[in-house]
Parts: structure tokens; sequence; C-alpha cells
């Protein structure tokens, strides 16, 4: 599987004219070797294939990534960029592709300056463009992540008491995803009650949710390596005026973006489904991100849906489809799956319900 990645991105380097890549983002590298230490690059070419580490890892990448080739520091040793650089240098090429989005000026500066006539060319979203398309492991992987965040979900909904805070249910939320044998959440999540909804990425704190009326919570959990994505809201007392209407105007923007994904749509045509349902009802204004997202090894990840992107839709993407209304001071509202690309359009792998009906806790 990995081998093949691979093969597929040193096409995709002969085509850009670039004899080959120094892969210094963690996740890429765990794409294209199955190594999950961290802390190490992959130096490919048409030719030969390199996993550049340190002793720490010797034993971890003989388990999980066999046959490959390593290059291993050692206490004492080279540097990082001084070991990277001879490894460079051996290749014998006049330019080398590096990763622009994850290799910082100051690596970059300490590689350079013991290259010998080799020049680093910038390149951005090779490995990315590879993986926005999931292959049936991949897939496998995401649909364990969704299930471990809603059993988790189940089981802190079950509890949810008006003396609890905000940062009480996101831990809880935490600890049941490792219980249940995830690695951790996807990120922190965002637990925020009543009006503090309104901010899209609120740090949850200290506020209880008595007198709330409602909670947000947007959370994920991290199979191992994939992840998952959600959002819900929950009624746990008085309705809030306007609630029930922002509630149903966010859900048919949901449903209608939903509608709209299939191969060969746009992210700004999927985007523009939900968002022309919230400015008819005339919160436009209150609707200012995207619609979503891909999500895999990273949280966030390409393709992205809103508008004027371009990003054309496969079979195969894994995308979040959350649309959202936020009044500041009063309320937010957002509704988040996660769906796959399927060749004749998209199948929502989320299953915790949403409908207004669904949303009260008793």
């Amino acid at each position: 599987m990995h081998a093949s990645r691979r093969d597929k991105l040193k096409k995709a380097l002969k085509k850009q004219g670039l004899p080959g890549l120094l892969v210094t983002g963690d996740s890429n590298v765990v794409y294209l070797t199955g190594f999950t230490g961290g802390d190490s690059f992959l130096l490919l070419t048409d030719r030969d294939e390199l996993l550049i580490s340190d002793f720490r890892y010797l034993t971890q990448i003989e388990e999980e990534c066999p046959g490959l080739r390593t290059d291993i520091r050692r206490a004492g040793g080279p540097t990082m960029a001084e070991q990277t650089a001879a490894a460079i240098n051996r290749l014998g090429t006049a330019n080398l592709g590096v990763e622009a989005g994850s290799l910082t000026l100051e690596l970059r500066d300490s590689i350079a300056a013991h290259l010998k006539a080799v020049s680093l060319v910038s390149t951005t979203g090779v490995v990315e463009e590879l993986r926005k398309v999931k292959d049936k492991v991949e897939i496998a992987a995401i649909r364990r992540a969704i299930a471990l965040a809603e059993k988790a979900f189940t089981i802190v909904r079950a509890t949810l008491r008006g003396d609890l805070t905000e940062k009480q249910v996101a831990d809880d939320i935490e600890f049941q995803v490792r219980r249940l044998g995830g690695r951790s959440c996807s990120f922190t999540p965002i637990v925020a009650a009543g009006p503090r909804a309104a901010l899209p990425h609120a740090r949850s704190t200290t506020q209880p949710l008595d007198g709330a009326g409602f909670v947000l919570i947007d959370w994920g959990a991290d199979e191992g390596l994939y992840k998952s994505d959600l959002t819900r809201v929950l009624v746990t007392g008085r309705i809030p005026p306007k609630l029930e209407r922002v509630y149903g105007v966010v859900f048919t923007a949901q449903q209608r973006a939903i509608a709209a994904v299939r191969p060969g749509a746009t992210g700004e045509e999927v985007d523009a489904a939900a968002r022309a349902v919230i400015a008819k009802a005339g919160f436009g204004q209150n609707f200012g991100h995207g619609t979503g997202h891909g999500v895999g090894l990273d949280i966030h990840e390409s393709p992205r849906l809103g508008p004027k992107h371009k990003d054309v839709l496969k079979a195969g993407m894994v995308i979040t489809i959350e649309p959202g209304i936020y009044v500041p001071g009063q309320l937010g509202v957002r509704i988040e799956d996660d769906v796959l690309v399927t060749r004749s359009g998209g199948e929502v792998l989320t299953s915790v319900p949403k409908r207004w009906e669904d949303v009260f806790v008793a």
C-alpha cells in the first residue's frame, strides 16, 4: 500500500520535472511510509527511497515499515540538517523539491548551507493532492474514527446535567474516546453553551450549562491515525428565542449541500447550495466560514468547500458538510457530518440524530 503511494508520488514529480522530493510533513511521511514516530524525513527520487530518522525510532521503523532503507542519526553525530544534506548530496541531482508548507526557513537554510551544487525547489501540495482521494483502507479507518466519536457522544449525552461546565463536558468526551480505544479526540472538543455558541471556535470554559438553554458540541475521534469531525446542538432547557427557526435554516442548508455532493462538483458549488438557503432566510452575514473541508490523517485537509474554492470533488474523497449561523450575544448553530463522495453522489457516514425533534436532552 505505501509502496504504491510512493510510486504515484514519483509519477507526479516526473510530471513537474523534479527528480525527487524531501518530504518533511509528518502526515505526509505517515501516508507514504506507515511510520508514525515523527521527527523524520523521507527522501524520495525515481531511483531511491530513504527514511532519515534517529536512534529513538530504530525498532519502530523496523516494525512499521520493514524493507524501507533508513539513515539513522545517533547521539553526538550530525544534526538533522547535516545528515539530510549529506543524503541529498549523494543523489547527484542539480535540484530537489522540498515541502514549503512544512519545512521551516531556518531548517531549509541549515540544509542548504551544507549542500554542494544542489538547489532546493519549493513545492506546494504535491503529496496532499494524492491524499485527497482515500483508498479502502483509509475509508475504513475513518469509519472507525466516526464510530468512536459517536459512541463517546452517546455516553456523554446520557449524562448531561445542568451543573456540569463546558470544560467538564469537553473533558468527558476526550475521556470516553480514549476509554473506547481511540488515541485521542481529533482536536480539543468545542463545548459552547448559550450565547457562547456564537463563537465558531469557542474555547470551553467553566461556565455551567444551567440556564443556557442549549449547547453546541463540536468533536471528533482519532482512531490511531485517521480522524472524524462532527457537530451537534442539544437543547438542555428552555428554548431561547429564534433557536428553532435558526436551527431549521441550518438543517435545510446542510441537506441542500449534501444533495449537491457528487463527482465533478466544485467546493464552491457545494458551498453555494448551503449559502443560498442561509442568505434567503436573512442570515447571510451570519455565515462567515466555508461549508466544509477534507478530513483524513489531518482534521483539516484538501479539498476545501467555500466561496472561490475550485477544488473538484472525486469519488473517494471524505469531506465535512458544516454550515452554521452565528448571532453574536444570542446563539450559534452548526450541524456537521462527514460525507464520502461516491460515484453517484454523497454517502453520509455519520449517524448521530440531528432533526429538531432529536436534539432535546431529557
